[in-house]
């Protein structure tokens, strides 16, 4: 089998890499990231991949050279992931963070290929775009967020039309029992520091102000062709249950395993099969108990912007990720406080309410990229006159 795995040296792209190097009937074709140059080089050699690709094209020489005399092809820049996702591959892993990752997504179903999604913007911003892209090329997307995964893993089998409701689950983060005016101290480090889960400083971060939930409402939506009262999310520290569905009958499916993104890496790459998967075991005596709480809106507004965004649909989802990268971007450098992240992206979508091209259906690429454009710009002036 063929693969290619976009943001290899981001936390899902670590894993996916573990996963591929266990196996011994998969060839690389391309592996990109960004400014590990370092670590993308040994993955690249460790995989025998083809081609490795670097976004920045700053960083071109010092990946030419840590790849020297290892026979991968290198290249850089923003042209060259659009190019690699042109390179025929039956599987590919799309894990760049944020709204980049959209762009190479729609290229490689374009080639048919299998899209094992872990890029939620890439729904947030243009759900019927990529969908649409998949069903014109007969291509596949496969969820891999835990979330996604879970519930199609226990649609296995079941009738969408039969679903009552959707249930995605929240650990809460750091600041789960955090008040308001506590939270509003919240430093970056006190942040990143995420109970259950070992991820990246952006995804950690969002998690933390339950922005990360809130684009996996949207792209719930999305993906499963719901509509936005039959999504939930509750917060279960635990981090056990990643989701529930609940079907007209009354009857709840849930979906258990330990935090562990491997899991639904793995069911995506070896799907519609299973194969054995180095994650732990659960072991349900230990665990004693599982627990669940209901959000607070009032100190995690993030959930209640998102049903507001699925309310308009159209181009709002590709300005609410815009605005929330932005207020991360202010957050990490000091420029806002954490909660004035979900204040700036509240305030960014009602300045955009005027404009008519907000709420129109989304069709092509372009459209999406200048929504996510004027989003930014509208964002970062708000930004310099909230700090």
């Amino acid at each position: 089998m063929q693969v290619s795995v976009f943001g290899a040296t981001g936390s899902i792209g670590e894993s996916t890499v573990d996963l591929l190097l266990r196996r011994d009937d998969i060839e690389v074709v391309a592996l990109t990231g960004g400014r590990n140059c370092v670590r993308l080089a040994e993955q690249a050699r460790a995989l025998r991949a083809k081609l490795a690709v670097t976004a920045h094209e700053d960083c071109y020489t010092e990946l030419k050279e840590a790849l020297a005399g290892s026979g991968v092809e290198v290249a850089a820049g923003t042209d060259a992931l659009i190019a690699a996702a042109e390179r025929p591959a039956d599987w590919v892993m799309s894990a760049i963070v944020g709204a980049a990752g959209l762009a190479p997504g729609l290229r490689a179903l374009a080639q048919g290929a299998t899209l094992a999604l872990a890029n939620k913007e890439s729904l947030v911003t243009a759900g019927p775009l990529l969908m649409s892209e998949a069903a014109r090329n007969g291509a596949c997307i496969l969820p891999v967020d835990s979330e996604h995964s879970a519930v199609f893993q226990a649609l296995v089998g079941e009738e969408i039309s039969q679903v009552e409701r959707v249930i995605i689950t929240a650990s809460g983060g750091p600041f789960r029992d955090w008040s308001k005016t506590d939270l509003a101290q919240a430093t970056l480090a006190q942040a990143m520091q995420h109970p259950n889960w070992s991820m990246g400083q952006r995804i950690t971060i969002d998690s933390a102000s339950l922005f990360n939930k809130a684009l996996e409402l949207i792209e719930t939506r999305e993906f499963f062709g719901l509509e936005p009262a039959q999504i939930e999310a509750v917060i279960h520290p635990q981090s056990i249950i990643h989701a529930l569905v609940g079907f007209r009958d009354g009857a709840l499916m849930a979906h258990l395993g330990p935090p562990d993104m491997r899991h639904a890496i793995g069911y995506a790459l070896n799907w519609p099969k299973r194969r054995d998967l180095p994650v732990a075991r659960l072991d349900l005596a230990q665990i004693g108990s599982l627990s669940f709480e209901a959000p607070d809106p009032d100190r995690f507004p993030a959930l209640r912007l998102s049903r507001e965004v699925m309310e308009l649909r159209g181009h709002a989802g590709a300005a609410f990720n815009a605005a929330k990268e932005v207020a991360l971007d202010a957050f990490i450098s000091g420029q806002i406080g954490f909660v004035a992240m979900a204040e700036l992206v509240e305030h960014t979508i009602d300045s955009l309410l005027s404009e008519s091209c907000l709420t129109e259906p989304v069709s092509a690429l372009e459209t999406v990229v200048a929504m996510d454009q004027m989003a930014r710009e509208r964002a970062r002036g708000l930004a310099a006159r909230m700090s």
